[in-house]
């Protein structure tokens, strides 16, 4: 077996890793010394052992000193890990890793996931973070009954609205229960999953999906006389739910919009609130915490223009896209025209080199010009054919393309990429909740620390009596995860 740059040294050091009689596979009886803290390769012939002293030595007895460092109901789930067929190996720290499959690609697992850390900092968020508006940054505040109601007072004069009380928020189950309540209480209408029902009709929900259950406490014109029956409103509905109550408008035209407002937390300037802060808001894999754009993955897979445009000194009718639909601009077809009279707004044609087009036009060759329409002249032997439509853009009318099986997916995969996500910048996480801080880091920030910077976070955090009571032992297991990743942990 060869093996090169990790020669044993005269002087071992002490940031060594010492290994003596690995007997794993094809290694016979090797006694090797290999320096820490550096890039070590391991190279030679196939069957010389490279596998079996990096994979199948060193780092199954640092998982297995990983696995024992953990909690005993921890290793309940984790199974009995063997010790590899070696006399001894010193100054080896504990190791995890997170295997790449090709077969089933799961974004969702990380490091702190798998050693439980993150679980231990949604916990740590929930009880001692410190809410913010998303908006403003400004720390918010507890709401009260008045406050409530003189946002929603402050909502156009002749709105119409509903009054609810979110009994039920996202929680599995066929809740007839509450139905059943809600009925005897003389409530005649409920919310669920945001349709209406009628109390006196029998509702079926599937209890094996999470469901939101809100009754209609009242329906109500927003007016000046209206505040004292709006008030007693908010106050049964913050009554049923603990605290919380949403309003809802009716217009009669365009969409509804919705309100939530809490006893605990809320910005008063920008009218968003907070409820109870609970771990689960701090998972990326839960819908409550999850950023909506990207549902907690962090990135979006979306049409690559660098792929899509490579050779960006070309024109459009040289070939300047490279997709199929876009690299020839025919005359007699509706394509040419269509993208003629787009670029044509912005001073541009199709002899033009894409990379003289100014931000504007580029922006409208990908992304489209809204519900502007163009009227398209095309001729069909020798007779005129007119048509108005709009310009989507290249960008959508590929994942046009895509959602209808307009061809191979292969092929239009090939033109994608994953981006991070625009709303959360890869954080994961939705705007309520990356605005929550302890020690004036959000847990996103947290997390992307080192682990000798997140040890120095924990140990530095400034608590009150109260907080620190709470947060005692929830550092204490933070703290012994970090350390036994940094290999001090016995």
């Amino acid at each position: 077996m060869e093996l090169h740059a990790c020669a044993t040294p005269k002087t071992i050091m002490a940031k060594d890793i010492i290994i003596k009689g690995a007997r794993v596979n094809n290694l016979k009886n090797i006694d090797l010394t290999i320096p820490r803290d550096k890039l070590t390769v391991l190279t030679g012939l196939s069957g010389s052992g490279k596998s079996s002293l990096a994979f199948d030595t060193l780092y199954a007895e640092g998982h297995r000193r990983f696995v024992e460092s953990l909690s005993s109901y921890a290793r309940m789930f984790l199974g009995q890990m063997d010790k590899p067929d070696v006399d001894s190996i010193e100054g080896l720290s504990p190791a995890i890793s997170i295997d790449q499959k090709t077969t089933s690609k799961n974004p969702r697992s990380t490091v702190g996931t798998v050693t439980e850390i993150y679980d231990y900092l949604r916990l740590l968020y929930a009880r001692c973070g410190v809410p913010h508006c998303p908006v403003c940054g400004k720390e918010i505040r507890q709401q009260t009954v008045d406050t409530i109601i003189d946002h929603i007072q402050s909502l156009p004069e002749g709105e119409r609205m509903m009054i609810l009380a979110p009994v039920v928020r996202a929680q599995k189950g066929v809740h007839e229960k509450v139905f059943t309540d809600a009925r005897r209480s003389g409530y005649s209408r409920v919310r669920v999953d945001g349709s209406l029902y009628d109390l006196s009709e029998t509702i079926t929900l599937d209890k094996n999906l999470k469901h939101t259950v809100e009754i209609v406490i009242d329906r109500v014109i927003n007016r000046p006389d209206s505040r004292t029956r709006i008030g007693d409103s908010v106050e049964t509905a913050v009554n049923l739910t603990d605290g919380l109550v949403r309003v809802v408008t009716m217009p009669r035209e365009g969409d509804e919009q919705e309100f939530d407002y809490s006893l605990k937390y809320a910005c008063e300037e920008h009218g968003i609130s907070f409820g109870e802060l609970e771990p689960r808001m701090f998972s990326f894999n839960a819908p409550s915490g999850a950023c909506p754009r990207c549902s907690g993955l962090g990135a979006l897979t979306r049409v690559s223009e660098k792929k899509l445009m490579p050779d960006k000194s070309l024109s459009l009718r040289e070939g300047g896209i490279a997709c199929n639909g876009f690299k020839t601009m025919e005359e007699d077809g509706w394509g040419g025209p269509l993208f003629a009279a787009v670029l044509s707004e912005f001073g541009v044609d199709l002899d033009t080199p894409i990379a003289e087009y100014s931000p504007e036009a580029l922006h409208a060759l990908l992304h489209g010009t809204g519900r502007r329409a163009y009227e398209v002249v095309r001729y069909f032997d020798r007779v005129e054919h007119r048509q108005k439509v709009d310009f989507p853009g290249v960008f959508a009318t590929i994942e046009r393309r895509m959602r209808m099986g307009m061809g191979s997916h292969e092929y239009y995969d090939a033109f994608y990429d994953d981006a991070p996500c625009p709303r959360c910048k890869g954080a994961r996480l939705s705007d309520e909740m990356l605005a929550v801080t302890v020690g004036g880091l959000n847990i996103h920030e947290v997390c992307s620390l080192s682990v000798k910077e997140l040890l120095a976070f924990v140990e530095g955090l400034t608590l009150t009596p109260e907080e620190e009571t709470i947060a005692r032992e929830i550092r204490k297991e933070i703290r012994a995860r970090k350390r036994a990743e940094k290999g001090v942990a016995k």
